[in-house]
């Protein structure tokens, strides 16, 4: 049985999900603010966290950075009202996985749940493995230790920026739009109106061009970015 954290201050909130999830075979524990939250989280072992970022104490997007810089890597998915584009780009930039606006369909957070659980399992593969890697020019992404290198320099990426550079490395050469980025590196169908996209190519040209040659990150206009050397 999968066990999720669900950090929520709402109790109506809770009770639906937590029933509703139960229900699915899934084993809930809650923490009602974000300092049991993050102290919940940091002493066991969960599969999945369903955090709010509006929580009494200590708010989602200090929990979820505190968590990632403690080196706990355990998939999370915000669940908030606080649904801009600028709020849903902070939050994966924070390190979180996926990003669900209040108010929600049951169907779509177990929807996304699931996606997230089947991630999980895909990159635990893919961390087993010794042969996944991957170059273009000077950069290499290994993607068996999770590392990236740009000119024999090591390179810090978010998990968000990490999948979305992964994503484009893999289809080298090739136009990808963004809802194919969407749909490969988030795993989910953001709202096609935000620009989550383009904030996180603007994250990656910051780390890994803007201070190297060649250019790798291309923009097509009207169509998406590529990845290439020219």
């Amino acid at each position: 049985m999968k066990k999720i954290l669900l950090v929520e201050d709402e109790v109506n909130v809770v009770n639906f999900i937590k029933k509703g999830l139960t229900e699915e075979n899934y084993e809930v524990s809650v923490a009602l603010n974000g300092s049991t939250g993050t102290e919940m989280a940091s002493g066991n072992k969960y599969d999945l966290i369903i955090l709010d970022i509006m929580l009494p104490d200590k708010n989602g997007i200090d929990v979820c950075r505190d968590l990632r810089n403690n080196q706990i890597q355990t998939p999370i998915l915000f669940l908030t009202a606080l649904n801009t584009a600028d709020n849903i780009a902070l939050g994966l930039n924070s390190g979180a996985d996926d990003y669900l606006a209040k108010p929600f369909k049951f169907i779509e957070l177990v929807a996304r749940i699931k996606a997230l659980l089947r991630r999980t399992n895909i990159n635990g593969s893919e961390i087993r493995s010794k042969e996944n890697s991957y170059s273009v020019a000077n950069l290499k992404v290994d993607d068996g230790a999770k590392t990236v290198e740009r000119n024999g320099e090591v390179i810090s990426l978010t998990a968000t920026e990490y999948r979305l550079l992964l994503t484009l490395i893999k289809s080298k050469g090739r136009v990808l739009s963004r809802i194919d980025l969407l749909e490969s590196a988030w795993d989910i169908n953001f709202n096609l109106a935000t620009n989550v996209v383009d904030v996180y190519i603007n994250y990656l040209r910051k780390k890994i061009d803007s201070a190297y040659e060649p250019k790798l990150i291309h923009t097509v206009i009207g169509m998406g970015y590529v990845l290439k050397e020219t």
